[in-house]
C-alpha cells in the first residue's frame, strides 16, 4: 500500500533516525522539512498537522509498526519546544467497552448551542457542560474554567488541552479535571492524558487531578474516562456511558433500575 505524503514524511524521519532495539527515537520538527525537500515532496501549510495526525487521527506507516517490540506500539511524544520522540509502550486501546450499561439522562442542551456547533469536538464539550456530566460522573461539583487552555509544560513544551474545570466535593477538597474529548475519527490519545496531567501538576499543583476523556459513541451516547497515573504508567480507573434523551423518555423502570445501583 503506497503511502501519501505525511506517511511518506513521517516514515523518513523515524526510518533516519532508528537504530536497531531503540525504545525511543527522538526527533525535531525541522526535520520534517528536510525530508520533504529529499522527497520532493511539497510541504503541507500547515506542518504540525502531520505529526498530529499519526498522534490522533491515523496509525503510523506499517515499516515503523514493525519495527515496534514484541506487545509494544509506537506513539509520538513531546520532548520539548518544536521537538518530539517516537517511545515503544506497551500496547494500549482507549476504545469504549461494548458491555457496559447505559444511564438515560434528560438532555439540557440547548437546542440553538447543537444546532451552530461547528464540529463533533465543540458539540461534544456543550454536551458535557450542559449536561453537567463531568459532574454526574466524578461525584464533584464542577465548573467550566477554561477551554482549549495551551500552555508551556517544562520538558514537554505547549500543550493543550480542550476544557478544563475545577470542582470541590463534601470536604471541601479542591480539584481540577483536565478533558479531553473527541468526535468523528480523530481518537483517545494516552499521550494528551499524559499531557494534562503534567500541566495540571505544573499549573494547579495545589489541586487534586483527575483526569477525564470524552468519546461520542453515537450522536447521544457519550463515554466517559477517569485516569490515574501509576508507576509513569495511564490507566482507566472509571469509565461510564450516559445517553442524553428526551425528558419524557426517561420511565419509571429506569429510574428503578438506577436506584438499585450501588455507587463505585
Amino acid at each position: 500500500m503506497s503511502l501519501n505524503r505525511y506517511g511518506q514524511m513521517i516514515e523518513r524521519v523515524f526510518l533516519s533516525r532508528y537504530q536497531i532495539g531503540a525504545l525511543e527515537v527522538a526527533f525535531e520538527r525541522e526535520d520534517l522539512i528536510a525530508v520533504a525537500q529529499e522527497l520532493g515532496i511539497k510541504l503541507p501549510k500547515n506542518l504540525g498537522d502531520v505529526i498530529y495526525s499519526f498522534r490522533y487521527r491515523v496509525d503510523l506507516p506499517e515499516s515503523i509498526n514493525a519495527l515496534a517490540p514484541s506487545g509494544r506500539i509506537w506513539i509520538i511524544r513531546p520532548a520539548g519546544r518544536s521537538r518530539y520522540c517516537f517511545v515503544a509502550v506497551k500496547e494500549q486501546v482507549l476504545i469504549p467497552s461494548a458491555m457496559l450499561a447505559e444511564t438515560k439522562v434528560p438532555d439540557a442542551t440547548p437546542g440553538i448551542v447543537a444546532m451552530y456547533a461547528l464540529s463533533d469536538e465543540q458539540a461534544l464539550l456543550a454536551k458535557l457542560r450542559y449536561n453537567r456530566l463531568i459532574d454526574i460522573f466524578t461525584g464533584v461539583t464542577c465548573y467550566s474554567l477554561q477551554n482549549h487552555l495551551r500552555t508551556s509544560v517544562p520538558e514537554l513544551g505547549q500543550v493543550e488541552t480542550d476544557e478544563l474545570y475545577v470542582g470541590v466535593d463534601c470536604r471541601g477538597a479542591h480539584y481540577v479535571f483536565p478533558v479531553q474529548a473527541k468526535g468523528g475519527k480523530d481518537r483517545l490519545s494516552i499521550v494528551q492524558i499524559e499531557q494534562d496531567a503534567a500541566l495540571c501538576a505544573a499549573k494547579f499543583p495545589r489541586l487534586i487531578c483527575r483526569p477525564i476523556a470524552a468519546q461520542f459513541m453515537d450522536q447521544n451516547l457519550i463515554a466517559l474516562f477517569e485516569f490515574e497515573i501509576t508507576n509513569a504508567t495511564v490507566q482507566i480507573s472509571g469509565e461510564k456511558h450516559y445517553r442524553l434523551i428526551a425528558l419524557n423518555s426517561l420511565d419509571e423502570l429506569d429510574l428503578a433500575t438506577y436506584q438499585q445501583r450501588s455507587f463505585d
